[in-house]
């Protein structure tokens, strides 16, 4: 249900419980609190506290990384469309979200297929206005396309702003957040070596997983190289 009481669909149209209540669920079932889910997420504890009392909304790699501290395939809480072939259509795309907050939610569209051996994964991202992402930093390298609107990018502490047609490529060592400044939705072409729809890793494995770090935590942080609109 959402924060209204009703309940929330997911693709396939079955009403289900809002996120933050099963993965409350699913943490008390392994006995840990809050604090060993985020020291070993990576995130902050007041961050998981307001994704499980449905406050606030984790993006694609916070909950990949949440659901392998809980041991659980991040498709028990979220299920991903998964192209049958490489070609997709704007008008059979599915748009589907991780849930609303205050009647805002952040949706996606799934753009790249899963065959043997691929690393890019591509999505558009639709930010309504408003919306702030967690700091995160993890291997890997992403780019993002504006696609239409504006965005605020922050890298290690670095604010541009990125307006429609502007890209910005990095390492994605580099802590990050994103942020809808304006008061219109933003459409964001995203593309990610890293495994967000949980196609090609196990969940909860320590041996395999991607781990999500925060700059706070890690011994030394990347070196920062400027960055400016235009170059």
């Amino acid at each position: 249900m959402g924060n209204d009481g009703t309940a929330i669909a997911d693709i396939s149209g079955t009403e289900i419980d809002p996120l933050g209540e099963r993965l409350r669920r699913q943490r008390k079932a392994l006995k840990l609190t809050l604090q060993e889910v985020a020291d070993q997420a990576g995130l902050s504890v007041g961050f998981i506290s307001q994704i499980e009392r449905g406050i606030t909304v984790p993006s694609l790699v916070s909950l990949i990384s949440v659901c392998r501290v809980l041991k659980v395939e991040v498709g028990s809480f979220f299920k991903q469309p998964k192209p049958a072939t490489p070609v997709t259509r704007h008008e059979n795309r599915p748009v589907y979200g991780l849930g609303a907050v205050a009647g805002r939610d952040v949706t996606y569209e799934r753009l790249s297929a899963s065959f043997p051996g691929n690393v890019l994964r591509s999505t558009l991202i639709h930010e309504p206005p408003g919306f702030r992402s967690e700091p995160m930093s993890h291997e890997g390298e992403e780019i993002y396309y504006i696609v239409s609107g504006s965005l605020t990018l922050e890298l290690d502490g670095e604010t541009m702003i990125l307006e429609t047609g502007d890209t910005a490529h990095f390492p994605s060592v580099r802590t990050h957040v994103t942020w809808n400044h304006t008061d219109k939705p933003a459409t964001i072409f995203h593309t990610c070596t890293m495994d967000v729809f949980g196609d090609g890793e196990p969940s909860g494995d320590p041996d395999t997983s991607l781990v999500v770090t925060r700059a706070v935590n890690r011994s030394s942080a990347p070196k920062k190289s400027k960055i400016k609109k235009g170059e």
